[in-house]
């Protein structure tokens, strides 16, 4: 087919006279930004130190959000008086909302506010929501006093109190989850890229990073719980609101003593204009890797971002880098002609969807331990001894498990299947994701039978089966397991992965593909129950689980777990990694400059 336009066979002939114009065009949707510099010298800024400070930021800022989520779903049936299908999806819809909103926090860190003031504005939000909450469930919802445990329901409540409620709760759904990836990418930029341990800091980072989360959570899994399961639900937001507002004024005492890295710019405007540039150019042949068009010197035209090496894969996006007649005139138009990093970048998101897309189903798997988790133990006995054990308390196994398998993972097994493989990190972030899903559908598989069993032990007329509820622990600690390999994995890779213009956009696919399982569990709870509800039979999930199938449910999960990692194998193998061009020591000195100065 003739070609509309002709293409330019030398790129480098266009170099030199658009290169500055063409910087400035790329990153003209950061001039907003204001510089947040410490007044220190920059050799003594980040490090571990610092990230010391924000590990205890996300430990407290954990405590408070699991304050409110992991008993969130006996809220809703004790105190608003919610049927249990419409609570475990009510409580699905509301944390993936708090996780998509992490997509809003990383677009705004990443283009205009930067890392810290994002970080400040969320946690306020955060803070508002929490002390809304505290208010609105004592003044309106908590009718009569002490209400909302296993003996005592509450009063219907008003539809003020109710409206009141849900705004509260989605406001520290938008705090915490636009918190989340970007205090996360924050941590990763107190290590200098320059220095020879970069990557084994920031991966050690990550996996400290959920170690401090789980800690945070392990008090709210513990005390807050027996404080709300008790009926003492205003005095657990309490605690969570003085856990997020201390955890704030650590995160502000750190101050002067962070690295920062500079907003890039809006990098959705620039994988639009890559795809607008190669849709002008459809009847262009995409040029040869030497004649695709990228500015001159050590420095992208992506302002502090370094330069990606080109690849050969997605090459019908080539064409929005490949030079005509009609772009030699008029090289700052990026609505028609891209750099070659420009380019790649958008390939990046490009080969990380599917990836992302098949860690949906996980979350599927995580995010039964806040909904029918706990409602299952809810229904057996809780009696441990002397000892009354709520049903939100087992995700304390979970955490422990985190624990102790992060341990294992870090000091363990990395150097042990190192020495195997002779890969430094022992397995690949991919194949740690891999590993992640296979424990995952063996979580499912344990849960199926500990419900089986307990289906098997009810007793005629009574709410709880005879069943203990220790057999929950299999299933907790094996979910425990997974989230080490998969959501750590997930940290470091999509983080590591990330061109440097969207790496908290990196960090929130993470948190997003909880959102999204989160909405495709409660999507599959409300298709489940349409096609076992016939008639006089109750359904799989009904309000009175000991009339239910819950189990098949259990195994439902597990069989398409099983389906997506077949699907995720293909994915991984197919997956190729970024390559960052490598600079001379000037050109690590100019991509220093990207950090706030004096």
């Amino acid at each position: 087919m003739p070609q509309m336009e002709p293409e330019i066979t030398d790129s480098h002939t266009a170099h030199s006279t658009g290169n500055v114009d063409a910087i400035e065009q790329v990153t003209g949707e950061n001039d907003g930004h204001r510089e947040q510099s410490p007044t220190n010298g920059r050799e003594s800024k980040g490090g571990w130190n610092t990230v010391f400070i924000l590990l205890a930021n996300q430990a407290l800022a954990t405590l408070a959000f699991f304050g409110v989520g992991v008993n969130l779903v006996l809220f809703l049936t004790r105190v608003l008086r919610q049927d249990i299908v419409d609570a475990a999806n009510n409580v699905s819809k509301w944390t993936g909302t708090v996780y998509i909103f992490s997509l809003i926090g990383a677009f705004l860190s990443d283009s205009y506010w930067g890392r810290y003031l994002t970080c400040s504005i969320f946690q306020i939000i955060f803070i508002l929501g929490l002390g809304m909450l505290s208010l609105t469930s004592w003044r309106f919802l908590i009718k009569p006093a002490g209400c909302g445990s296993e003996e005592t329901k509450c009063r219907e409540a008003s539809s003020v109190g109710v409206g009141v409620f849900y705004l509260s709760i989605y406001l520290v759904a938008f705090g915490y989850g636009g918190h989340q990836p970007t205090l996360a990418t924050f941590g990763a930029d107190q290590f200098d890229e320059k220095k020879k341990n970069h990557k084994e800091n920031r991966d050690a980072y990550f996996g400290y990073f959920y170690f401090a989360l789980n800690v945070g959570s392990l008090f709210s899994n513990t005390v807050l719980v027996y404080f709300e399961d008790t009926g003492m639900w205003t005095l657990g937001f309490l605690v969570s609101l003085g856990s997020a507002i201390i955890a704030f004024l650590l995160y502000l005492a750190g101050f002067r003593k962070y690295r920062y890295v500079k907003a890039y710019g809006n990098p959705v405007i620039r994988v639009v204009q890559v795809f607008v540039a190669a849709f002008k150019k459809f009847k262009v042949k995409a040029g040869n890797e030497d004649q695709l068009y990228e500015v001159d010197g050590p420095e992208s035209a992506i302002k502090g971002s370094r330069k990606i090496m080109h690849s050969n894969d997605f090459r019908f996006m080539d064409k929005a880098a490949t030079i005509t007649e009609r772009d030699r005139d008029d090289l700052k138009n990026h609505w028609r002609l891209c750099t070659v990093t420009q380019v790649e970048e958008a390939k990046c998101v490009m080969r990380m969807l599917p990836v992302w897309l098949c860690t949906i189903i996980y979350s599927v798997v995580f995010t039964q331990m806040a909904s029918l988790f706990v409602e299952q133990g809810d229904v057996m006995n809780n009696k441990v001894g002397k000892f009354h054990l709520p049903a939100a308390t087992m995700s304390v196994f979970d955490i422990c498990s985190v624990l102790v398998c992060t341990g294992i993972y870090r000091y363990i097994l990395v150097p042990l299947v190192g020495k195997l493989s002779g890969y430094p990190g022992g397995l690949t972030e991919l194949q740690r994701m891999g590993v992640g899903l296979i424990i995952g559908m063996l979580s499912m598989v344990a849960a199926g039978v500990t419900e089986f069993a307990r289906l098997k032990q009810v007793i005629p007329g009574e709410k709880a089966s005879s069943l203990s509820i220790l057999w929950q622990i299999p299933q907790y600690v094996l979910v425990g397991a997974s989230e080490v390999f998969m959501y750590v994995g997930q940290l470091e890779f999509f983080n590591g992965q990330a061109p440097d213009g969207i790496k908290s956009f990196g960090s929130s696919l993470c948190m997003a593909s909880i959102s999204l399982g989160n909405y495709v569990s409660s999507m599959l709870v409300y298709m489940v129950m349409e096609v076992t509800e016939r008639g006089e039979k109750p359904g799989w999930i009904p309000n009175n689980l000991n009339v239910g199938h819950m189990d098949r449910f259990f195994f439902l999960v597990a069989i398409l777990t099983a389906l997506d990692f077949v699907l995720y194998l293909f994915c991984a193998r197919w997956y190729k990694s970024i390559k960052i061009e490598e600079g001379d020591d000037k050109n690590q000195e100019d991509q220093q400059e990207n950090i706030s100065r004096v």
